[in-house]
């Protein structure tokens, strides 16, 4: 959990990364309640599966998981419910239409804290072909051995 500028990161999504190739990135605050936002903070939640849907013109994050919080008892949420976007209408309408007609996904790529609010950090996606996955590795390797070279010269 790194501290930036007024930001705390709670997770960051490296996998999407790897799988998507991230056009365009959106910040998004989440309808949360009380007990989960205390479970965000400890860092007790999943979001490796989750992705974005507009349903009805909101944009609803599904497969997000949240565990209970320890000390909730009676007010406790339910981990696996949809959990609405807050977003502004124009950029649900932007969304849709490149969803819809160039084939994106919605996928969350950060969670963070920012002035006490969880935020999230959506990413505007296209999935990656194998070979471009092997690409990708390829030069990460590249970069990696070339560092090693300087560092040793050096």
């Amino acid at each position: 959990m790194a501290q930036e500028d007024g930001f705390k990161i709670l997770a960051d999504n490296r996998r999407a990364r790897y799988q998507y190739s991230v056009e365009d990135t959106l910040e998004c605050g989440i309808a949360l309640q009380g007990t989960e936002v205390k479970s965000m903070r400890h860092g007790k939640f999943s979001f490796s599966d989750s992705y974005a849907r507009i349903i009805n013109n909101e944009l609803i994050l599904v497969g997000f998981h949240i565990s209970p919080y320890a000390f909730g008892n009676l007010f406790n949420h339910e981990p696996d419910r949809n959990r609405t976007l807050l977003v502004h209408r124009q950029e649900i309408k932007r969304l849709k239409r490149k969803v819809d007609e160039k084939g994106f996904t919605l996928i969350p790529l950060k969670f963070y804290l920012k002035k006490g609010k969880v935020k999230l950090l959506l990413g505007i996606c296209k999935g990656k072909q194998v070979q471009d996955k092997r690409q990708a590795i390829k030069k990460r390797d590249q970069q990696r051995e070339a560092a090693r070279e300087l560092k040793v010269r050096f």
